[in-house]
């Protein structure tokens, strides 16, 4: 499960999709999110995940993306499980309607995972802020989202990290009861929630002892630029929904 959140950690690789300004790479993310919500059938959903594939060779994040795609191996079948019940029992019976909208909405969360995994893995944090920043967002919010973004799969791995250690303790979490099972995660949480809040105290040290917000309007020592893989990119994306919503009136 903890796999998942290696989707969200930048991994340093020299690739051209790594070099892409995050301004076109949130154009691609927003095209794929914006048509998975739109289109609920599974072909267009399948076409949505494969058309990832050959930019996940190029970013060479092969592994850490589809680490990514088994830690929310759970997510999927509850998912689908859970779909599939509605439907078995809203329409009275098993019906391949049924089984369609239940494969549908899995491989729609498989294309949010995954689009979203390539844009964390490919995107810095601080390259993040400066391209919402560009668009006009006010940089409280920017730093809240790349600083969640930050320290969410360091918060994962740490968790990790107790959940192996109370087990060597002799902790068993996958035995018992429901409520046993809940009783023995306060070994884990009480740690965890320690440490999550020493790690906000540190961060909220570290921006008063750097003055944050002494300035109204900061400054960065780079600039984003684009360049034209980003422009081909943006036109890329934007002719690849253009001709979906064609296909798809007709």
């Amino acid at each position: 499960m903890m796999r998942i959140f290696e989707g969200l950690r930048f991994r340093k690789v020299e690739s051209p999709i790594h070099s892409l300004d995050p301004r076109s790479k949130v154009a691609f993310l927003v095209v794929l999110s914006s048509l998975s919500i739109l289109y609920s059938d599974p072909l267009t959903l399948t076409v949505l995940l494969i058309i990832q594939v050959p930019l996940v060779y190029m970013a060479r994040v092969v592994k850490f993306w589809l680490n990514s795609l088994r830690g929310s191996a759970f997510l999927m079948m509850f998912i689908f499980i859970v779909n599939f019940l509605t439907s078995y029992f809203y329409m009275g019976g098993f019906t391949v309607d049924g089984l369609i909208m239940s494969t549908s909405m899995t491989i729609s969360f498989i294309t949010f995972i995954g689009a979203f995994s390539l844009f964390f893995l490919t995107t810095t944090p601080e390259d993040l802020s400066l391209a919402l920043e560009k668009l006009k967002i006010p940089y409280d919010i920017c730093f809240a989202f790349t600083a969640a973004m930050r320290f969410v799969p360091d918060i994962a791995l740490e968790a990790q990290s107790i959940m192996d250690a109370q087990k060597s303790r002799g902790l068993e979490l996958e035995k018992g009861k429901f409520v046993d099972r809940i009783r023995n995660m306060l070994p884990i949480l009480v740690p965890l929630f320690i440490r999550s809040f020493q790690r906000s105290m540190e961060l909220a040290e570290a921006m008063e002892s750097r003055a944050y917000g002494a300035i109204r309007k900061r400054t960065s020592l780079y600039e984003l630029k684009m360049s034209r893989n980003d422009y081909a990119l943006i036109a890329f994306s934007i002719l690849f929904m253009l001709t979906v919503v064609f296909v798809k009136s007709f």
